[in-house]
């Protein structure tokens, strides 16, 4: 069986930056084992796959070790494929997913994912292995969201330098953590760990932005805000806050394509 893979950085306008992401277009599912197999031996923090349906397309998305509920730079790198790469004639998509119905539109250069706002509340009783995790660094506050606990640093400065404690991080019971706080040149910065995932820390995380996107519309009091995740890699996005649904925005550029050869 030979199966095409797309490579592709996104939420960056440069081939080495942003989120790397594989994509695998199907026409019929494989068997989970078969796609987790094929995330493992990519190695990058998701590879995606889709099927055509009727309303558009059926998306899932693996780490290397798991199936996850949300990923926004694969979502994002899925539809460039289709609009740029596999001929998709319109200039929406609706993913269905484990998530919901996903729409990515085209606005010239950008893509635009329509997700769902996560629902976020203050940790009342911060978690050991978090605090013990950030050293010598100590939250302005703590939250949960679905997936993941976020923690509001100072300054980006403080984001920047941060270097938590992996294994203790690991511990947390959570997709991941979210690390953030108000922007030099930004409205916000933020990272992501999540080695409870198999990603010790994700170059640039569209569906953290769920999180960040609502709390932080509610500190600035603004709805349209630009960010950056200040990971090596780096990445830009622009989010917009919609009721209960959150916009972000950003661009792809494609690394590679290629030929899977499966038994």
């Amino acid at each position: 069986m030979q199966l095409s893979l797309y490579q592709l950085d996104a939420f960056t306008d440069k081939v080495f930056g942003g989120n790397p992401a594989a994509v695998v277009p199907l026409t019929s599912w494989l068997s989970d084992e078969t796609m987790q197999a094929i995330a493992a031996e990519n190695n990058l923090a998701e590879t995606a796959f889709y099927v055509p349906t009727e309303a558009g397309f059926h998306i899932r998305w693996f780490t290397p070790t798991v199936e996850v509920d949300l990923c926004g730079h694969a979502t994002l790198a899925s539809a460039y494929v289709l609009f740029s790469l596999e001929n998709y004639a319109h200039d929406e998509i609706n993913f269905d997913s484990r998530s919901g119905v996903l729409n990515v539109r085209k606005e010239g250069d950008w893509l635009v994912l329509n997700f769902p706002a996560d629902s976020i509340h203050k940790q009342l009783l911060s978690p050991p292995a978090l605090l013990e995790a950030l050293g010598e660094i100590s939250p302005v506050e703590i939250l949960r969201g679905k997936t993941d606990f976020m923690a509001v640093l100072e300054s980006e400065e403080q984001v920047r330098t941060l270097q938590p404690d992996i294994i203790v991080l690991s511990t947390l019971p959570a997709r991941g953590v979210i690390i953030t706080a108000p922007g030099d040149s930004v409205d916000f910065v933020s990272r992501f760990f999540a080695p409870q995932s198999g990603i010790a820390e994700d170059p640039v995380t569209g569906s953290a932005h769920t999180t960040l996107t609502p709390y932080w519309a509610d500190k600035l009091g603004k709805t349209e805000m630009e960010a950056l995740q200040v990971s090596a890699r780096g990445g830009v996005l622009k989010t917009k806050l919609i009721g209960d649904r959150v916009e972000i925005a950003g661009q792809v550029k494609l690394y590679l394509r290629g030929t899977i050869e499966i038994g």
